[in-house]
């Protein structure tokens, strides 16, 4: 070891952000497990390495004893003060014992220690900044395809990006650039995992705080969000400030926000409401772009509601699939049963005419 052996630490240190002190205590931890196994040694021995010009020294190291039951690391108070007067029980003495060709092993050793720090540092590096991430968009590019997982290269790592993370008919290529929403962060044996998606709702409501200046400062806040990833978004924003029109802050001047999130999405289709804590206001908003005529809220306690559409609007309001109801009431948080117009007034006549028949029996059975 040397002082060019020093420089090449500190080079390290700044380059790689890995602590000298660090390093120098990995080696000198190494130095001590290759010193026993080459010189077949179970002696208590330390090894000191020079901050300043990277000379070595191995110390035998013996702790000072009224009497010795371990000859290999102790040693006798008489013995002790031959050596120096001042010592007492419990003290440690020290000598060198470094061995003539050390200088190989430690070169051999430190390299190893260095080589497997850096990794390590790196992925315990990778691993902190993206655990911090969690939640966050990156952007990476599409760097290899292994049937229907994709890996995208965000830099310093690799982020994965499975099936079932992926949106459904969109299409990856090499060199794709793509923005991703960072799921989950674990560490592995083989480093730091970093699981990609591009279907989560975080992925969408992040779009818009980058977008969307008002909500990114709180100005806007979203308050609910529900997404089939690929087809349909709805999304529910409010804001305390009178003088603030939440859906137009998202939508933008000609509605070049949404735009530019739609575009990111390749076309989804995004709903923007305006969050009531009036259940009735609520629930008509987030069932649109279908009217609704009436919403009865129900009596028992339990969030859900029978919401009266017009007969045409019937299946604008339930959507392909019951997609658009579907998504309502995971936006809202509210169970929602649709009924056209003739189907509620059937309903309610059904209902009328059955408490008339149960007022008749009644009357019938005081008369008896």
């Amino acid at each position: 070891m040397n002082k060019e052996f020093i420089q090449a630490i500190e080079d390290l240190e700044k380059e790689r952000q890995i602590s000298k002190e660090v390093l120098i205590e990995a080696i000198e931890s190494a130095l001590v497990s290759a010193y026993k196994k080459n010189y077949g040694t179970s002696q208590n021995v330390r090894v000191d390495i020079d901050r300043e010009n990277g000379d070595i020294a191995v110390l035998m190291r013996m702790d000072v004893v009224e009497e010795i039951e371990d000859e290999l690391t102790q040693i006798s108070v008489e013995e002790a003060r031959e050596i120096d007067y001042r010592y007492e029980a419990g003290d440690i003495i020290e000598y060198q014992v470094t061995p003539r060709d050390f200088g190989r092993i430690a070169a051999q050793t430190a390299k190893q220690v260095v080589v497997q720090r850096i990794r390590e540092a790196e992925r315990g590096m990778i691993f902190d900044n993206y655990i911090t991430r969690q939640g966050e968009i990156v952007t990476g590019t599409v760097q290899r395809i292994s049937g229907d997982t994709i890996f995208v290269n965000l830099g310093k790592t690799e982020g994965i990006l499975s099936a079932n993370e992926q949106v459904p008919g969109e299409k990856y290529k090499m060199n794709d650039r793509l923005k991703v929403f960072i799921m989950d962060v674990k560490k592995t044996t083989k480093g730091p995992q970093v699981f990609l998606s591009r279907s989560h709702p975080g992925l969408v409501k992040r779009l818009f705080e980058l977008e969307v200046p008002e909500i990114e400062d709180g100005t806007v806040e979203i308050k609910g969000i529900a997404r089939e990833a690929g087809s349909r978004t709805k999304l529910a924003v409010y804001t305390e400030f009178e003088d603030v029109d939440p859906v137009g802050a998202c939508v933008g001047t000609r509605g070049s926000r949404v735009q530019a999130i739609v575009d990111e999405l390749h076309g989804e289709k995004i709903d923007i409401i305006t969050w009531s804590e009036d259940p009735e206001q609520l629930i008509a908003s987030v069932l649109s772009p279908a009217k609704v005529e009436a919403v009865i809220v129900s009596p028992d306690g339990e969030k859900s509601a029978t919401v009266v559409v017009p007969d045409y609007q019937l299946s604008l309001a339930i959507g392909k699939e019951g997609q658009n109801v579907r998504l309502a009431a995971k936006v809202s948080g509210w169970k929602i049963d649709i009924k056209s117009h003739t189907q509620y007034e059937a309903m309610a006549e059904a209902f009328e005419y059955e408490e008339t028949d149960a007022d008749e029996e009644v009357d019938f059975v005081e008369v008896e």
